[in-house]
């Protein structure tokens, strides 16, 4: 019996962190929105700056989500998920924070606005977007 009193939480407790560690590890559903920008390379125009563009080749566009945490690994919340709108809370354990929206105006065309932390800093920018055709070969 007094075996039966230890063993049952014991047990329980195993099962609740393997679910817990299930659900961490299954993958966050593609957003609606993101679905619709085509792969490529593509022109990244800061709104409001003189800046010359910038040039990049999108082959997952699930990355745009967190542009100024590049290959950082964040937990992500949606907010928002439309056929042509998506917006992303995101947090990075050690090295900030932050919000996405991405407005899809054309396979072709994007506005995204991102905002939050990054290396102790805020950062606050908007992006028009504009596919300029295909990467170049062994650019993803």
């Amino acid at each position: 019996m007094y075996r039966d009193l230890i063993a049952r939480p014991a047990l329980a407790g195993l099962i609740l962190c393997a679910g817990a560690a299930g659900a961490v590890a299954a993958k966050a559903p593609a957003l609606a929105a993101l679905q619709t920008i085509e792969a490529g390379q593509w022109q990244f125009r800061e709104i409001g700056s003189a800046a010359a563009p910038k040039i990049m080749c999108v082959g997952d566009p699930s990355t745009l989500i967190q542009i100024k945490h590049a290959d950082t690994a964040c937990a992500r919340f949606v907010v928002e998920d439309q056929p042509r709108s998506a917006t992303i809370s995101y947090t990075c354990p050690g090295t900030g924070r932050g919000r996405t929206t991405i407005r899809v105006e054309s396979p072709r065309d994007f506005h995204l606005e991102t905002q939050g932390i990054a290396g102790g800093a805020p950062f606050d920018t908007a992006y028009q977007a504009h596919r300029l055709g295909a990467c170049a070969a062994g650019a993803h």
